[in-house]
């Protein structure tokens, strides 16, 4: 049983001759030899039957009977069975970039509305059709701030989400920018303050104060926008793994860049505009184009060509599905489950660390209990029951599935 292969040896030798090479191994001889991978430590070949049988009995190890208590970032929420059915449908399936607005008019419609929503929730004027997720969304509004102040020195509140910050450095190093990290700053020559709400460990956090002409950045789980105000911000980003994406072992998830309208011609990515057409209905096409493959490179405004075009059409079914009143319950229901878990707790002896939460929270262990016990503990009753920060705490959330016989096992325990 052999698998196929796209090109046989016929075909490589000629695609070689063509360019002037002997072997495609030349190809390669720009890169050092020390930075090559010479072996890769592969098992025997496998025929495609084996392969099956061997992943099928991989995945029966998978256990997903948990009640979830993590959160730190990516959440299980309640995704209504009508949006996986719609966005299984092939022409959404088979989304590609809308260069042809004429032939795409339903992609774009769905970005277009995408955006309104984002631009509803967060109160600001313009939304992008989306970024690749919430900490390139971060580093990219950073980018965004210093290109507008044209200064290269960023604050980032040091409670940020760590994942979103390892991305933060890795963009603003490469782009020589400045990073102060830490609680506060008071520095007059910033580009930009960025701080999370609710921050990484469940604080609802105030906009920081705004000194001279900086750039405030808010980055926010933006369900908790159903209930609570949007920040009062220039520049607003985010995930929305929330808006009906599942946990999915990581990703892929998606992000989302709003900003006031004097600043969205410095938006990463692209803009999806709404208009007529000859005669009179309503058309929409790609408004603002600032990628690298629609300008020169040196003037884009970002070079990652993933927008989550699909991620943001599970957002905008979500919320059509769920409608205003529905997604205010939902996270009610998140948002009551996370208070009576640290009530429960606190009833029980812990303490409670945070003063002002959401969802999700950090709570101390007592005397003599080690958090990675402890929380082995929980996993063999079927519970996950957070993430560890240190030996003594541990941070934890609730959505609107962990009902309240899920609430009562975890505090019996």
């Amino acid at each position: 049983m052999y698998n196929y292969e796209a090109l046989s040896s016929d075909d490589r030798i000629q695609m070689c001759a063509k360019i002037g090479i002997k072997s495609s191994d030349e190809l390669f001889n720009v890169i050092p030899a020390g930075a090559r991978v010479t072996d890769f430590k592969l098992n025997e070949p496998l025929s495609e039957l084996e392969v099956q049988k061997k992943l099928k009995k991989i995945s029966s190890e998978n256990n997903t009977a948990y009640a979830c208590f993590l959160g730190a970032g990516a959440y299980k929420k309640f995704i209504p069975s009508a949006l996986l059915d719609t966005v299984s449908r092939y022409e959404f399936l088979s989304a590609y970039t809308p260069y042809q607005a004429e032939i795409s008019q339903g992609s774009l419609q769905i970005m277009y509305e995408f955006q309104t929503m984002i631009c509803n929730l967060c109160a600001q004027d313009v939304a992008n059709a989306s970024v690749y997720d919430g900490a390139t969304a971060c580093a990219e509004a950073i980018l965004m701030a210093c290109r507008l102040s044209k200064k290269n020195k960023a604050f980032v509140d040091e409670n940020i989400n760590p994942n979103y910050l390892e991305v933060i450095k890795t963009y603003l190093y490469a782009a020589n920018i400045e990073l102060i990290i830490s609680n506060a700053c008071n520095d007059e020559d910033l580009a930009c303050k960025l701080y999370q709400s609710p921050n990484y460990l469940g604080e609802i956090m105030q906009v920081p104060q705004k000194n001279n002409k900086e750039i405030i950045i808010a980055c926010v789980d933006i369900s908790t926008l159903s209930l609570l105000e949007p920040p009062k911000s220039d520049i607003t980003v985010g995930d929305f793994q929330t808006l009906g994406l599942s946990l999915n072992f990581g990703g892929p998830y998606g992000g989302f860049i709003c900003c006031h309208d004097e600043y969205k011609r410095q938006l990463p990515g692209r803009i999806v505009g709404k208009t007529v057409d000859k005669e009179g209905n309503d058309a929409y096409v790609l408004t603002l184009q600032a990628r690298e493959q629609h300008i020169r490179r040196e003037k884009a405004t970002s070079n990652i060509c993933s927008n989550q075009a699909h991620c943001a059409l599970c957002a905008t079914l979500y919320l059509s599905l769920l409608g205003e009143k529905g997604f205010r319950e939902v996270n009610y229901l998140a948002y009551k489950n996370a208070h009576n878990l640290a009530k429960g707790l606190q009833n029980k002896g812990y303490k409670i660390l945070n003063e002002n939460f959401f969802n999700e929270f950090v709570y101390e262990l007592k005397d003599g209990q080690n958090a990675q016990i402890y929380l082995e503990m929980l996993k063999e009753k079927g519970i996950l029951g957070g993430i560890a920060l240190d030996n003594k705490r541990i941070l934890t959330a609730a959505t609107e599935l962990n009902d309240e016989d899920e609430i009562k096992l975890y505090l019996s325990l």
